[in-house]
C-alpha cells in the first residue's frame, strides 16, 4: 500500500475521532497537503506535508507511514513526524493561552440574583403607574 486517501490516513493517525470528522474537516477547508487545499478523496503518499488546523491551533506534519486502519496510539504517532517549527508554534500558543486571562473575569456583575432583581423592581413603584392623576 503506497496511498491512502487523505480522510482515511488523518483518521487511522488519530488527528479525528471519526472519518466522517475528518471528511468535514477536510471539506471545510483546515485540512491542506503540500501547501494546497484538497478534497477528502485526495491521496496521501509517504514524504508528503500535512498541515491540519485543529482547534485554532495550526500543525504541520510530515507523512512517514501509511495505514488504512485505526491502531493504538504508538502506532497512530509513528505514521507522521510534527516539524521543529510547529512544535513551537503549537507550545508557544498553549502558552499564550495559559497566561490569557480569563474571560468569565472581564464580566463584572453577571446574571443578578432574584434578591438583585427585586432591588431592582422597588425603586421603580412610583414612576410605573397606570393610575390617571
Amino acid at each position: 500500500m503506497e496511498k491512502v486517501r487523505v480522510d482515511k490516513w488523518l483518521w487511522a493517525a488519530r488527528f479525528y475521532k471519526t472519518r466522517s470528522l475528518a471528511t468535514e474537516e477536510v471539506h471545510k477547508g483546515h485540512v491542506q497537503v503540500n501547501g494546497a487545499d484538497v478534497k477528502a478523496s485526495r491521496e496521501v503518499r509517504v514524504g508528503d506535508s500535512i498541515v491540519v488546523l485543529q482547534a485554532q491551533v495550526q500543525r504541520t506534519v510530515t507523512v512517514l507511514g501509511i495505514s488504512e486502519h485505526r491502531g493504538p496510539a504508538p502506532v497512530a504517532q509513528a505514521l507522521y513526524e510534527e516539524t521543529a517549527e510547529s512544535k513551537k508554534r503549537r507550545e508557544a500558543e498553549a502558552e499564550r493561552r495559559r497566561l490569557s486571562p480569563e474571560p468569565a473575569l472581564a464580566i463584572e456583575g453577571g446574571r443578578p440574583t432574584k434578591r438583585d432583581r427585586r432591588d431592582l423592581q422597588k425603586g421603580w413603584g412610583d414612576r410605573w403607574t397606570a393610575s390617571v392623576d
